[in-house]
């Protein structure tokens, strides 16, 4: 099998049983970054000398050697620079002076990082199409979007460049661009992955990473859970390690799944035909594992207010954003420096009086618990990742006359993830569908928080009764 079809776990047993050296590996992915990237534009900050000079000594871990890219917002690697999708900290060559708590763990595991991967500006939209830099493609159609935010990640771990790659989701940015790049994207519970050293609440957003099998994402999530001094608070300790699902005995599930979403319009429709086959399919797929499977919308997902009080959240974090943004560059950031999107968001967020904040995490926190009861009648919920398959470059701009038309569009593209944000419930996206013209489709699993072994297991069932096919052959 040629190294490019190998998952992370794959290649660190190459390593181990000596039939590799983390130099092979390392040189291998770092020729077809050169060889795919240009047209791909994944890799926005190659770090290639440093891999090359540190992955003979790269620690005994459990994937010592195996090479992975960092998503260029959220983890931050020390010396490195960092523009999180923007032109002044391009510009800037703004540097963070130390890892952060994923980066130090997958350093200590034996990943041999070689380099950052493109993302949205600031990881607003779910696309990865920045004015910072070229936009991502798709390895599937070159002509589509990989998705976002974390787009330049899965686009290079479709292409095969690297096996796993970091990713984060705060709206559905693990989620979407698995889906739509046909691989496994798991969004951890709210506060399961830590982000000392940095302060502040976890928020909206999860740390984790995108991978090409259930296994890679188990064993990474072992990696990264648990609790950092001085985290306001920590998910709920798992059982057994991650990895002890993938081979756990499942007992029947109640799975309820749903296709019909709300518009930004106010109405309610339904998905993609090529989405609602995939939903179907796996339904059919999991009553044929024993478990018990039928229609069930959650009512609370259909709510006119969920939209507007998300983007209450959403908007006063895009200003804070900003002024993070002018903070690491020691000036005023102006309006002409940033993507118009951008700008209203901000705009917007500075106008939600601290009252109207509040109100929106309390009305958010009264949502989570009745989402929460459901998941007391139903073990998981199974829907589209995204409502449409992958769509064209573009989608997501907004030209400075319309300036919110990148957010509406995503809005009616994404409903299904954001939900999960601000419940801080786990889900992930499986690569079990692909349409008539070769694009994957991903679907949705979600559980009650804390319940990623219940992800894991049940996805881990789903790919061995029907192992993932990634077809970006062309790369």
């Amino acid at each position: 099998m040629h190294l490019a079809d190998l998952d992370a776990t794959a290649q660190a047993e190459l390593i181990r049983t000596g039939a590799a050296t983390p130099r092979e590996l390392v040189d291998a992915a770092i020729a077809r970054i050169e060889r795919f990237n240009p047209e791909l534009g994944a890799v926005v900050t190659p770090m290639f000398e440093q891999a090359r000079a540190t992955c003979d000594a790269a620690p005994e871990g459990p994937f010592r050697g195996v090479p992975i890219l960092i998503k260029d917002l959220g983890a931050t690697v020390a010396g490195v620079p960092m523009a999180m999708g923007t032109l002044p900290l391009k510009h800037a060559q703004w540097t963070p002076p130390v890892d952060s708590h994923l980066v130090a763990s997958l350093r200590r595991a034996g990943f041999v990082i070689l380099g950052k991967t493109n993302t949205s500006e600031l990881g607003i939209v779910p696309a990865a199409e920045p004015l910072a830099w070229p936009p991502t493609r798709n390895p599937y159609d070159p002509t589509r979007g990989s998705g976002g935010s974390s787009g330049g990640s899965a686009c290079a771990v479709a292409a095969g460049m690297v096996p796993i790659a970091h990713a984060n989701d705060g709206g559905g940015s693990i989620r979407i661009p698995a889906s739509i790049c046909g691989l496994f994207g798991l969004k951890p519970s709210r506060a399961r992955v830590s982000l000392y050293p940095f302060p502040g609440d976890a928020g909206l957003v999860a740390e984790h990473v995108v991978s090409r099998s259930v296994r890679d994402s188990a064993a990474v999530l072992d990696l990264l859970a648990g609790m950092m001094p001085g985290d306001p608070y920590t998910a709920p300790a798992q059982l057994r390690p991650y990895t002890a699902e993938l081979i756990a005995p499942n007992r029947q599930l109640k799975i309820g799944f749903a296709t019909r979403h709300p518009s930004v319009d106010g109405g309610i429709t339904d998905s993609h035909p090529d989405c609602v086959a995939a939903v179907n399919h796996t339904a059919k797929l999991l009553a044929a594992l024993g478990h018990h499977v039928e229609p069930a919308e959650i009512p609370e997902t259909h709510d006119p207010e969920f939209v507007p009080r998300f983007l209450t959240l959403w908007f006063v974090s895009v200003a804070t954003r900003i002024d993070d943004l002018a903070t690491l560059l020691g000036r005023r950031v102006t309006e002409y420096e940033v993507e118009p999107l951008t700008w209203a968001l901000s705009e917007l967020g500075r106008m939600i009086t601290a009252p109207a904040y509040a109100a929106a995490w309390t009305w958010v926190h009264g949502t989570t618990r009745k989402i929460a009861e459901f998941f007391t009648r139903y073990d998981l919920w199974l829907t589209p990742t995204v409502t449409a398959p992958p769509v064209p470059l573009g989608t997501f701009r907004s030209p400075p006359d319309d300036p919110l038309k990148g957010i509406m569009n995503a809005g009616d593209f994404a409903p299904f993830t954001a939900v999960f944000n601000a419940t801080g419930q786990p889900a992930c996206s499986l690569p079990l569908y692909h349409n008539e013209q070769g694009l994957p489709i991903g679907v949705q699993l979600a559980a009650a928080y804390g319940r990623e072994d219940l992800l894991i297991r049940t996805a881990a069932q789903l790919e061995a009764a029907q192992p993932f096919h990634h077809r970006a052959t062309r790369y």
